[in-house]
């Protein structure tokens, strides 16, 4: 999927739920004893990396709240999310096979669900 909107829009995006927005990180090219991989074998992996742009709000939960009829909501009442572990610059192990993959100003983005990440790296001071 292709979406053609201008770089500084992507304030504009929001993920749904447990979902993250995921620029892969490159993957190696070569292997430890020199080999150089082409680009289909370093996408077959089964596990990649990358850092996470950007994250859903979390899991949605029910309301707590006792109405005695459903037309009976009270104001100021939003609904609440159970947040997730995922934070805007951590690096995250996923599962490929759950990855979709969208083109977005040209560059390769990963939409993920939270249950496919299986790590972080969290380094405090990487974008400082």
């Amino acid at each position: 999927m292709q979406l053609s909107i201008d770089p500084k829009d992507l304030a504009k995006l929001f993920m749904v739920g447990d979902k993250v927005l995921i620029k892969p990180k490159n993957p190696q090219s070569q292997t430890k004893t020199g080999l150089y991989l082409p680009p289909s074998v370093q996408q077959g992996e089964k596990i990649q990396s990358g850092y996470i742009i950007k994250a859903g709000p979390g899991y949605p939960l029910p309301s707590q709240t006792e109405e005695h009829e459903i037309w009976e909501k009270k104001k100021g009442e939003g609904v609440h999310y159970l947040p997730l572990q995922a934070h805007e610059g951590d690096l995250a192990v996923y599962l490929q096979s759950s990855a979709y993959e969208i083109l977005f100003d040209n560059e390769t983005y990963l939409i993920v669900p939270h249950s496919a990440i299986l790590m972080f790296v969290r380094d405090e001071g990487l974008f400082e």
